[in-house]
């Protein structure tokens, strides 16, 4: 049931973060955005290291090398893929196709974690699936449109770099606990800066925009959702805290349409009905 509990955790702080998330990334670049996220993180989740201290004895250099590729494969560059679909592309086919990277983790873990599911299980995490898909996918605007474009192309990188950090994030937790696995992963920020350097990419200020405080917000909601999520899983099964925690998108069409006026389709509200259903479906035959 714990697992369950930060799975809802979240949900909720993923949902709400990427709404601020799709704000601010209209204001900075998106390199820009990933490094100042990652110092921001870093300095926030520096107040804790000295009471997880203790974990570190577990730390091996595999699991070293393991924490640092699935970080800058998996969240630097598939942040910076979703970021820059969602300028070039149409963001409910973006959203649609990133946000389904829940899938890949749970294929992934069955397969090479050794994740086992239930047939209730496994039929709740397709109607999560299914009302997300309604719930993002707005058919009656993209129907018509290509789906070979650039826009595209990153999405879909997203969807299965997010998909491996998620999966394979397991390993570490479950030697080192909850909170290193992630504190590592913001800690390559330096490399991240040296390969921006690298590449001539401007580093633009966080205040550019006025995007300071919509940056600190996103920033701290999501590193919440990836927390909670670390600790769900250190308590429950990957194929169970995914498909939960990765059904936020639902949260963001409702935050958009209440405080945007985005307007909200029937196919949107049943995909979101659909959602919650498969959700709490999956809590109950989880515990």
């Amino acid at each position: 049931m714990e697992a369950i509990i930060f799975a809802l955790i979240s949900y909720f702080s993923w949902g709400t973060g990427v709404f601020f998330e799709a704000i601010v990334a209209r204001k900075l670049n998106s390199f820009s955005l990933v490094i100042w996220g990652y110092i921001i993180t870093t300095l926030i989740l520096s107040f804790y290291t000295p009471f997880s201290i203790g974990d570190l004895k577990n730390l091996t250099w595999e699991l070293l090398i393991l924490i640092l590729f699935i970080s800058f494969v998996g969240i630097s560059f598939g942040t910076v893929f979703y970021y820059e679909a969602l300028k070039i592309s149409n963001r409910a086919l973006v959203g649609a196709i990133a946000s389904s990277f829940p899938a890949v983790t749970v294929i992934l873990s069955v397969l090479f974690l050794n994740e086992k599911i239930s047939a209730q299980q496994g039929a709740a995490i397709a109607i999560i699936f299914l009302g997300l898909f309604l719930s993002v996918f707005n058919l009656t605007k993209i129907k018509n449109k290509s789906l070979m474009n650039k826009g595209i192309l990153f999405a879909t990188l997203t969807m299965f770099t997010w998909g491996l950090y998620f999966a394979f994030i397991k390993i570490p937790v479950k030697e080192i606990g909850w909170f290193w696995p992630n504190y590592i992963t913001f800690l390559i920020f330096p490399v991240f800066y040296l390969y921006m350097r690298f590449r001539k990419i401007k580093l633009e200020a966080p205040t550019k925009n006025n995007a300071l405080i919509f940056l600190i917000v996103a920033t701290v909601l999501v590193r919440m959702a990836e927390l909670s999520y670390n600790l769900g899983i250190s308590k429950g099964l990957v194929t169970v805290v995914a498909p939960i925690a990765g059904a936020n998108p639902t949260l963001f069409v409702i935050l958009a349409f209440l405080i945007f006026k985005d307007p909200i389709t029937r196919q949107q509200i049943a995909g979101i009905v659909t959602t919650l259903i498969g959700i709490v479906l999956l809590s109950i035959f989880s515990v």
